[in-house]
């Protein structure tokens, strides 16, 4: 009975005004590569800077969600510091699981060659921490050498694509950090992919479409399937399939059209989560977002009955929940559906925590399930370098009940934190969104904040 009664809840909230896409409001994230592992979603995504004029980006970034509403940031893990032989452009990148091992698959401006490689680095942990690997490039010298996809076939096999006008593959060895052979290229075909590259077209020739960047590898029901960013600038999505990894390969038209994102790239990462299909990829749709300011969305998708992808299209509504959170474990603040305003930051000792809380600024958690039996009070991290704050704990709207005030003082600097506990006006039971709204001082910054619970 209660499955039944949470099922029922989280649809009828999902059918609220809530606009989850894009997933993260406190930075800019592009290039999103999904990996499942274990109970949640991961997706590894690159950082564009704030007001880029450009591609420029220095790190990459972390995050997961049990629910696909909730994503808990797990800060940067990776950055082009941590390849000595990279000096910039952080660009696309993926990770994977193997033999307790996690690999990330990069790529970055090389000096040792002036242009463009793909670079490996490992961890023992989804989010790490990451180091390079071989402390050299796995593949340099190319200015086409971006936007690295990996896949590990029903057989053991690895193989790593990646290229711009042009796919490039190759075999991996077991060990994931060396390669099998000689890098090939895959013919750009009109048949494989609805056209040769631009340089390649014949004047006054019609294309169905033509492969650009951005590749995404994967296998399904013994066929592989290669999802890309096509047709030139603005880009859409399209994908081919093959019935073995080199091709020969079958252009099978668009996955998304041309659609009002905001951005003249796109970039996508597939994957199934909990027996749910995803489609991940990014728009300009944040304040002031663009070309160069990007941000990570998703769609729910189901395949077609003969296995090929139906058309998606971006929404700003996003995906639905499909697991409730416990409010009564510690619950990271930088996990949140949306936010308002707040950034985050991260150091050594704490972790991710949400920093530049103003007044006005607010955070929102969905489908907490409190069960049968109200908390009682309610525990919140909190830091201050100056006079602090007030923080409302809403439910099931900005307006809605309130639970409690926490005031946060000054605790003797903005790493100096302190755990204040409240009780709660009301009691609270079964599933409900949060609303957490910060009131102060108007212009200054008022306080971090760690982490939260009830209990």
């Amino acid at each position: 009975m209660k499955k039944i009664f949470l099922s029922i809840f989280m649809a009828a909230a999902a059918t609220v005004c809530f606009s989850q896409n894009p997933i993260v409001q406190t930075n800019y994230t592009t290039d999103p590569a999904p990996m499942v592992d274990g109970d949640r979603m991961y997706v590894y995504t690159g950082h564009d800077e704030d007001h880029a004029s450009f591609f420029w980006m220095d790190e990459w970034r972390v995050y997961s969600s049990a629910d696909m509403v909730n994503w808990t940031d797990h800060g940067s893990p990776l950055s082009q510091s941590s390849f000595a032989w990279a000096d910039g452009r952080a660009w696309a990148a993926q990770t994977i699981k193997r033999n307790g091992k996690y690999y990330w698959y990069v790529c970055a401006h090389s000096k040792l060659s002036n242009a463009m490689a793909i670079g490996v680095a490992v961890g023992d942990s989804p989010t790490g921490p990451f180091h390079d690997a071989i402390g050299k490039p796995l593949a340099d010298g190319n200015w086409d050498y971006i936007d690295p996809t990996v896949m590990i076939d029903d057989d053991g096999q690895a193989y790593l694509y990646w290229g711009n006008p042009r796919i490039y593959f190759c075999k991996l060895n077991k060990d994931m950090i060396s390669i099998d052979g000689q890098v090939e290229n895959i013919p750009m075909t009109t048949e494989g992919f609805g056209g040769p590259t631009f340089r390649e077209r014949q004047k006054g020739v019609k294309y169905k479409d033509s492969y650009v960047e951005g590749p995404w590898i994967m296998k399904r029901n013994k066929r592989y399937y290669l999802l890309y960013a096509a047709g030139g600038v603005p880009e859409h999505i399209s994908y081919s399939i093959a019935k073995k990894p080199r091709g020969p390969w079958k252009y099978m038209g668009e996955v998304m059209p041309l659609s009002n994102t905001n951005s003249f790239t796109n970039h996508c990462g597939v994957a199934d989560f909990k027996e749910h299909s995803y489609f991940f990829y990014h728009t300009g749709k944040l304040p002031n977002g663009g070309g160069f300011d990007r941000s990570v969305a998703i769609e729910e998708f189901k395949y077609n009955p003969d296995g090929t992808f139906p058309t998606i299209l971006p929404t700003d509504k996003g995906v639905d929940p499909i697991a409730t959170l416990n409010p009564k474990e510690r619950v990271e603040a930088e996990t949140m559906a949306f936010s308002k305003g707040v950034k985050v930051e991260s150091n050594d000792e704490t972790g991710v925590y949400v920093s530049d809380i103003h007044s006005g600024d607010s955070i929102v958690v969905r489908v907490l399930d409190f069960g049968t039996v109200s908390p009682t009070s309610f525990s919140a991290r909190v830091a201050s370098a100056l006079q602090g704050g007030k923080m409302e704990v809403h439910s099931d709207a900005p307006d809605g009940p309130l639970l409690c005030i926490v005031t946060v003082p000054y605790t003797g600097g903005w790493e100096k934190w302190q755990t204040v506990n409240v009780d709660l006006n009301q009691k609270i039971e079964g599933v409900h969104n949060l609303y957490f709204l910060f009131r102060g001082n108007q212009g200054a910054k008022l306080f971090n904040f760690d982490w939260w619970k009830f209990q």
